[in-house]
């Protein structure tokens, strides 16, 4: 599987696009309207149309971020709410990003990698957010593609990913997606793991501090 910048945009420019809702995900809109900081500051990697991205902007959280591979889509956000900011639209992989943020929303871009990444991206994940940092979002529950994105898993599968970075402080069934996927989501919320310091590390620390 060849999932490259080229694949990704060509899947824009030529709308075959089976994932996109068309507007925001209802269980991230539910979550977004009880969210009361508006000064977080919030990455949607693979963000794509990202209809989640303009629909915090409206709302006023004026620190959200979109990060994909595909110049499209990216263009397709702006074109759509020219007032977006445009440094806000990052032209990256997700993997290279150099950046902290309070909380990263996960819509369908976890799906879209090769399956391979899944351990890279909940390490990628940690290391982009900041101290209690929160990763929020939607995964699919059930088989899908082998062969090609989407793929698909299980709550026990995606814990094994999840675990060793984040404390994982729900993952439940999905009440209220969209129609087109009732009974095929998982959502969940977990919170970076806090980095444990050894008692060598503070000692020398200490060492130091005298001397």
């Amino acid at each position: 599987m060849e999932l490259s910048e080229k694949y990704w945009d060509t899947r824009y420019k030529n709308k075959d696009m089976g994932w996109d809702l068309g507007g925001i995900s209802p269980p991230l809109k539910t979550y977004f309207d009880q969210l009361t900081n508006k000064e977080l500051k919030i990455l949607i990697p693979g963000g794509g149309n990202s209809y989640e991205a303009e629909y915090l902007h409206h709302q006023g959280f004026n620190n959200a971020y979109v990060v994909d591979l595909s110049k499209t889509a990216l263009n397709n956000i702006k074109q759509r709410v020219p007032s977006f900011p445009s440094a806000h639209l990052i032209h990256k992989n997700f993997f290279d990003l150099k950046m902290s943020f309070d909380l990263i929303i996960e819509q369908t871009f976890f799906c879209a990698l090769n399956p391979n990444l899944r351990p890279s991206y909940t390490e990628k994940a940690a290391e982009l957010l900041l101290e209690n940092g929160k990763i929020v979002g939607l995964l699919f529950n059930v088989p899908l593609n082998t062969d090609k994105p989407p793929f698909g898993g299980n709550k026990t599968e995606y814990l094994n990913y999840f675990e060793p970075h984040f404390e994982m402080l729900s993952m439940e069934p999905c009440y209220n997606s969209h129609s087109t996927r009732t009974g095929m989501e998982l959502f969940f919320k977990a919170q970076k793991k806090k980095v444990k310091i050894l008692n060598e590390n503070v000692r020398s620390m200490n060492n130091s501090s005298s001397m």
